[in-house]
């Protein structure tokens, strides 16, 4: 099999800032790779420098990986992603879009959807939220009258404004569903506080609320907490889970920490044996990245995919989230097609 790759720039309509930061341009790699007997499979990596990756390290990763899919005959996606392991170590967003390139592969060769391959039945997908980036309070409530269609809005904290922001959002949009991410910003007494403060304006539940090598801050806010605590920067991979164990009420699954839709179901998995809540979310993303990760969204309790309605401009179309409603669609494989032109560079990853 024949690995490509191209790198496209996507922008989001506000600045999206949580945190750690934020920008309005990101710049993702779209990662194609070739059966030699007419099939592609695409998908999507999000590198994140808080796990370590860009666009140059997924590139260097990929012309690793690319001798691995020169020999490989696409359908043994267990013994791929084990050898994509032994030849690098974490690189999860680079990873993911070979997984999700694979699974896309398979699915068109069997002309079904890839859910579909996994037994699974899209009526039980959950709705998905939308997010509400940090910003002043007028920035707040445009992004609250763009997001006037979804019924479940995530309000990103970890600033030194956190009750104004949760208070402009709650009087912006009195009727919604609310769940908050601090993005591990928090100490654990500041955490504790806040959920105090989060309760009484009827948010659902708090995702990482203090940082995320600090499991013992997690079980300590759990133990204080009347909303559940969902753990994000604290779980990366199923082997994560278990030290979880009593300190989170869930955990928040994204294909760029985990590595590929294979650990993503073992997560599921892993989760559910430890009687936790499960949720996917998302990077900043297109249809086709988004598109990858909805395909386990039946398996799932929470869901925020609104990765790619945050932009400009998506050079995809796929499953979408309009109105907070997860929408597959009916191509086989993730459903991903061209939506126009994007700004890309096309590029062989060297497989042969």
């Amino acid at each position: 099999m024949k690995l490509s790759h191209e790198v496209i720039s996507l922008n989001t309509r506000y600045p999206f800032v949580i945190a750690r930061g934020g920008y309005a341009a990101h710049e993702n790699v779209v990662v194609r790779i070739d059966d030699g007997e007419g099939l592609y499979g695409l998908g999507e990596a999000a590198p994140n420098r808080y796990y370590g990756e860009s666009t140059a390290s997924v590139i260097a990763a990929l012309e690793q990986f690319a001798p691995v899919l020169a020999t490989a005959d696409g359908w043994s996606l267990e013994s791929i992603d084990a050898q994509l392991d032994r030849t690098l170590h974490r690189n999860g967003s680079a990873k993911s879009a070979i997984s999700s390139a694979l699974h896309d592969l398979v699915g068109k060769r069997l002309g079904v959807p890839v859910y579909r391959l996994w037994g699974l039945d899209a009526a039980d997908a959950p709705e998905s939220s939308f997010t509400i980036a940090i910003a002043d309070n007028e920035g707040l409530r445009r992004r609250i009258d763009d997001a006037a269609e979804y019924p479940i809005l995530k309000i990103k904290l970890g600033t030194d404004r956190d009750k104004e922001i949760v208070r402009v959002v709650r009087d912006a949009a009195p009727g919604k569903r609310l769940r908050a991410d601090a993005n591990a910003a928090w100490t654990p007494s500041e955490a504790v506080r806040m959920i105090d403060f989060l309760l009484d304006n009827d948010v659902e539940f708090v995702e990482q609320p203090v940082a995320a090598h600090d499991v013992e801050g997690l079980r300590f806010v759990r133990s204080r907490s009347r909303l559940p605590i969902v753990a994000d920067e604290s779980c990366l991979v199923a082997t994560d889970i278990p030290k979880l164990a009593g300190a989170v009420d869930g955990i928040n699954i994204k294909l760029a920490k985990c590595g590929s839709l294979r650990e993503a179901i073992r997560m599921v998995h892993t989760a559910r044996a430890f009687d936790m809540t499960v949720m996917a979310g998302c990077m900043i993303e297109s249809s086709l990245g988004i598109s990858a990760i909805a395909q386990l969204a039946p398996l799932l309790d929470h869901a925020d995919l609104d990765g790619a309605a945050l932009l400009k401009d998506d050079p995809f179309t796929g499953v979408s989230i309009a109105g907070g409603r997860i929408h597959f669609g009916h191509g086989p494989g993730l459903g991903v097609s061209r939506s126009g032109p994007s700004d890309s560079r096309l590029a062989s990853a060297g497989s042969r």
